[in-house]
């Protein structure tokens, strides 16, 4: 293996009758030699045939082949935070500079960062992304015409060539309150918010039929996520459980802190895991974001539903948030999918086998997740928490690939099958979406260096006017 990648005669479409040849791959579970694919109008790998020889007009792929990454859990504008919050601080000081942040955004603003995240994620071995977003309306909480930021979002995906799972969320509420009543949004957060559950549930019909119209859902789907059980009054969960259509996806930040589980607790008298039980929100659908700090009866509960829990553990290290039990969650029956949240990272491969080590840091033990296991939580479990079609080499897969250089500074010497220890964004060679190829070397085949576009959205950001509402709210901890 030569470690570089190439392309055939031209970038061609699936329609094209392009097919791919892959110097070597993960297919089935184990490294093979020389495999062909053939890519359908849907852009599914519809043959794979191991030790092939290449045919004239392939798309080569040298190096090793592997599905792409599914990025399971995303906030666009976090991005703008890389680099300025991680001197000190915890969770709570952390957001405050996020509130800022998010006060600076325009649809403009946020379709041109959104713009260059995806791209760096694209070059870096992603091809699809769960947007977790919540940043729905002006800063002073009116609404934008015609669902302007989600539209921005939308478009700045179909830019970058990855596959969006827009998930609108639902964020009523600052912090518990009596009787299942939140206490009101302040001042910053008044743009994430919705009137009630129903002017939500409204405003996401409306938003699926507008997306629905525009983009093709192998390119952008509408998902739905409450941002958290104490920014969603427990009235509200009953309200939405009723009324949310069944198959859509489903997401919730959870139990990430344990001042969120003290809370809930004292208002609810169960913990958050508890609490959407009570309300038959823990489904196969449902994707719990975060699941650090649950007790043996939450990891109960949601391995009983079949549900997901979806580990970032860059940024739970970067926040401090403490080290969720990944292995026993798996032993209950949950499934674990892999997310870069604030994008502190973006890297799926540091990611992986950031999985596997915090279990050895927590237990003192090695080998929880084997290299199939951690390519499962990145590709097929991801894939899966957004409801689309795993990516991979196998026919009947989304033919979204990653090439990954073997012979760099940092793979050299690494088996073929243990590349999920050692290779990093760096190492991605080549980047397939749908059968066609989006980037090279790090360079994304139509918009070119993410470094530059991501240079200018932040610069934008940054100049953009001050937020509208600075006011801070001393001792509320809660939103």
């Amino acid at each position: 293996m030569n470690g570089t990648a190439v392309k055939g005669a031209a970038d061609r479409s699936p329609e094209d009758g392009a097919a791919i040849w892959c110097e070597a791959g993960w297919y089935e579970g184990s490294i093979r030699e020389g495999i062909r694919l053939t890519v359908d109008s849907a852009g599914r790998v519809a043959s794979a045939v191991p030790g092939s020889d290449s045919e004239p007009g392939d798309l080569l792929l040298s190096g090793v082949v592997f599905p792409a990454a599914a990025n399971a859990h995303s906030h666009a504008f976090h991005r703008v935070l890389r680099g300025r919050t991680h001197t000190a601080g915890d969770f709570w000081s952390w957001r405050e500079q996020m509130y800022s942040a998010a006060g600076s955004l325009t649809p403009g603003l946020y379709e041109q960062l959104a713009t260059a995240v995806f791209t760096e994620m694209v070059v870096s071995g992603y091809t699809s992304v769960a947007e977790f977003h919540y940043v729905h309306h002006a800063p002073d909480g009116s609404a934008y015409p015609e669902h302007g930021m989600e539209l921005a979002l939308a478009r700045a995906a179909v830019a970058a060539g990855i596959r969006l799972t827009l998930l609108d969320t639902c964020y009523l509420s600052g912090g518990f309150g009596s009787d299942g009543v939140g206490t009101p949004l302040d001042a910053r957060q008044q743009r994430f918010g919705d009137a009630d559950a129903d002017a939500w549930l409204e405003r996401f019909a409306s938003l699926q039929a507008a997306v629905g119209k525009r983009f093709p859902p192998e390119q952008v789907s509408v998902g739905a996520a409450l941002h958290s059980v104490r920014a969603v009054p427990e009235a509200a969960l009953a309200r939405i459980a009723e009324r949310l259509p069944a198959g859509i996806p489903l997401h919730i930040h959870l139990s990430e802190q344990p001042q969120e589980n003290a809370d809930c607790l004292a208002a609810t008298g169960t913990t958050p895991t508890g609490l959407l039980h009570r309300h038959g929100l823990l489904s196969p659908r449902l994707a719990a974001v975060h699941a650090t700090h649950l007790t043996e009866a939450d990891i109960a509960l949601l391995g009983a539903a079949g549900a997901t829990a979806v580990f970032c553990p860059t940024t739970e290290a970067d926040l401090a948030d403490g080290l969720g039990r990944a292995a026993d969650l798996r032993s209950a029956g949950v499934a674990l999918a892999l997310g870069s949240d604030q994008h502190a990272v973006v890297d799926p491969w540091l990611e992986m086998r950031a999985l596997e080590y915090g279990e050895r840091l927590r237990t003192g033990r090695r080998g929880s997740f084997t290299p199939a296991d951690l390519h499962v939580a990145a590709s097929d479990a991801g894939a899966a928490a957004q409801g689309r079609t795993a990516p991979g080499l196998e026919p009947g897969k989304a033919c979204d690939l990653m090439a990954v250089r073997p012979h760099s500074v940092r793979t050299a010497g690494s088996r073929t099958n243990q590349l999920a220890f050692s290779a990093t964004a760096a190492d991605v060679a080549a980047v397939v979406v749908g059968g066609r190829l989006r980037a090279r070397n790090g360079e994304h085949t139509t918009l070119g260096d993410p470094a530059a576009l991501l240079q200018d959205a932040i610069a934008a950001v940054d100049s953009a006017p001050a937020p509208v509402h600075e006011t801070r709210l001393e001792g509320n901890r809660h939103l």
